[in-house]
């Protein structure tokens, strides 16, 4: 069974540190530095199974919206449907006050955005070396 919270304590921030560490900056070598931007204005979860940490993700306000973010699995945990989780965890607990809803997704990881509502807003463009594409959640279809 998956469960997904906010993260409350410091342990559970530094569990999802851990998994983004592992995931971004060791296997897709993400320079560090742009790992930790916006920490502390953002709303953190963390995505455990079997009391086993497993995934994080987080959100944020920006000017344009609220921006989903730094969606990790830990590989050993892919394929368990723990982004879904995640994904459906985060959109429960996002202010739902008109504001867009968007993220910038990996190229590998658009076609699971597009199966939980997002639609493509724009070109495709690099980020830390990764080609992504802007996904905007549809609100509209999810009424």
């Amino acid at each position: 069974m998956i469960a997904v919270k906010p993260i409350q304590t410091q342990a559970e921030l530094d569990e999802a540190h851990h998994i983004r560490k592992e995931v971004f900056v060791n296997e897709q070598h993400c320079p560090e530095e742009i790992e930790w931007e916006f920490e502390e204005e953002s709303h953190h979860f963390i995505a455990m199974i079997d009391n086993k940490y497993a995934g994080t993700a987080r959100w944020r306000e920006t000017q344009k919206g609220i921006k989903l973010e730094r969606f990790a699995v830990l590989k050993k945990f892919r394929e368990k449907d723990v982004g879904s989780a995640l994904l459906k965890g985060i959109l429960n607990e996002v202010p739902k006050d008109g504001r867009k809803i968007y993220l910038h997704a990996q190229l590998s990881a658009k076609e699971f955005y597009l199966k939980y509502g997002f639609k493509v807003e724009g070109e495709h463009f690099w980020e830390a070396d990764i080609e992504h594409v802007k996904m905007v959640f549809d609100t509209e279809s999810q009424g």
